[in-house]
């Protein structure tokens, strides 16, 4: 058997038994790395972890330790009543403010923004009678409209590998083209949802109270640990931004401050670093580097353009990404896929940014899945009483998703293939 057929075995094993034992595929990938590179390819351990993406790490580190103190003194649900005051405490306006707080969160680092605002979106939902399931609908897409900023976890990761794979990351494109496509369907969705009375949790019923801070109506007076913090999360998206500075650096650095400056705070908020995915995105890449190095990119992709329709391949690619994104970690299936696709790109049958951009909307798009991460987080914080039903309409959604949603990508890695050529 060829090293390049057992390496795509052992990656299959890995998907099949993460999903089915609910272990982190990150953990899978560093025993595949050391497997496949020290038996197979008689790599010493220097040379089959050469692939760990250091700088991604303390990127991902610093990113979620940083969200952790706002996530625990409170500064997050402070945003959240300005944003309440901002539009003058219309409760009607409410589900667009959950769908614009989760896309800037998410899109500055903070990669569990569902997890941060679903609490907060959902009570609201129930206290007003608002349809808990539009709302809940509207926190995903806002993430997934804004997880491929040039600064967040997944654009950070789709474009430092491009670029060190030789290819020309489009970070706009990747940026504007899963915004829109998401904005797309929450405005649809909103239309569709709005009305009705959607699902009431019997412990509270769902009636409207009126008064209370959601009216706007409330003085918002900020605490001593949460001025700081706040002051911290402007200077980061200053300094990437405006001086494009390492955001990894940038977010250790204000965090350790935050930490000096309350040590107690800075302790609880490194229990809130995200090490399941550290460890998630760590471990793919690090198996990804010993792909390469069998060859096995290259043959994977000789595959692919045997099929001598690109953008044919490029929809198969898709639906591939969907189905099992579906059932497991959209970033895992993310960095596999781009992975493969590499010499696929490099040929220029088909537009890099748009079958990037592509790629990121059909494996993002099903979420809602409550086998998910987003969807999970988002099913944790439905009341028992109506979890059950909530769990149905998720399922009736996602499935949904999978069906249109990487054929309408699929229009956006195809546009500009078909200009250009």
């Amino acid at each position: 058997m060829s090293a390049e057929l057992i390496c795509v075995i052992v990656l299959g094993l890995m998907f099949v038994i993460g999903t089915w034992r609910d272990i982190n595929m990150g953990l899978l990938g560093f025993i595949a790395a050391a497997g496949v590179g020290g038996l197979v390819l008689h790599q010493m351990p220097e040379e089959f972890l050469a692939g760990f993406p250091v700088d991604l790490f303390l990127t991902l580190v610093g990113l979620t330790y940083l969200f952790g103190f706002a996530q625990n003194n409170g500064a997050i649900e402070v945003i959240v009543r300005w944003c309440v005051k901002l539009v003058g405490g219309r409760i009607g306006l409410m589900p667009w403010i959950f769908f614009a707080l989760t896309a800037v969160l998410i899109s500055l680092g903070a990669l569990f923004a569902v997890a941060i605002i679903a609490p907060l979106a959902l009570s609201f939902a129930r206290r007003h009678g608002i349809n808990q399931f539009m709302v809940g609908l509207l926190v995903v897409h806002g993430a997934l409209a804004g997880a491929f900023s040039p600064i967040s976890v997944y654009g950070i990761f789709i474009n430092d590998y491009l670029t060190k794979n030789g290819l020309t990351p489009a970070p706009l494109t990747l940026f504007l083209a899963p915004f829109i496509f998401n904005t797309v369907f929450a405005v649809v969705v909103w239309f569709v949802l709005r009305r009705r009375p959607g699902l009431r949790a019997e412990a509270d019923g769902a009636h409207p109270h009126p008064g209370s801070e959601s009216d706007g109506g409330t003085t918002i007076r900020l605490t001593r640990s949460q001025i700081p913090t706040l002051i911290g999360l402007i200077a980061m998206a200053l300094s990437v931004i405006i001086f494009s500075w390492d955001v990894g650096l940038v977010t250790i650095t204000i965090s350790v401050v935050l930490a000096a400056i309350d040590p107690a705070a800075g302790k609880a908020a490194l229990s809130k670093v995200s090490w399941s995915i550290v460890i998630l995105i760590c471990g793919v890449l690090t198996y990804i580097a010993v792909l390469q190095e069998a060859g096995t990119v290259e043959w994977v992709s000789a595959g692919i353009s045997a099929i001598g329709v690109p953008l044919l391949a490029a929809l198969l690619l898709f639906y591939m990404s969907g189905l099992i994104s579906a059932l497991a970690s959209s970033l895992a299936i993310i960095g596999v896929v781009i992975a493969l696709a590499v010499p696929f790109l490099e040929s220029g049958d088909v537009h890099v940014g748009g079958f990037v951009a592509a790629l990121a909307i059909a494996a993002t798009i099903v979420d809602i899945s409550p086998f998910s991460t987003n969807g999970a987080m988002l099913l944790a914080n439905v009341h028992p009483s109506i979890r059950d039903r909530y769990y149905r309409q998720m399922i009736g959604y996602a499935g949904l998703m999978c069906l249109i949603g990487p054929g309408l990508a699929w229009v956006v890695a195809a546009v500009p293939t078909v200009i250009s050529g």
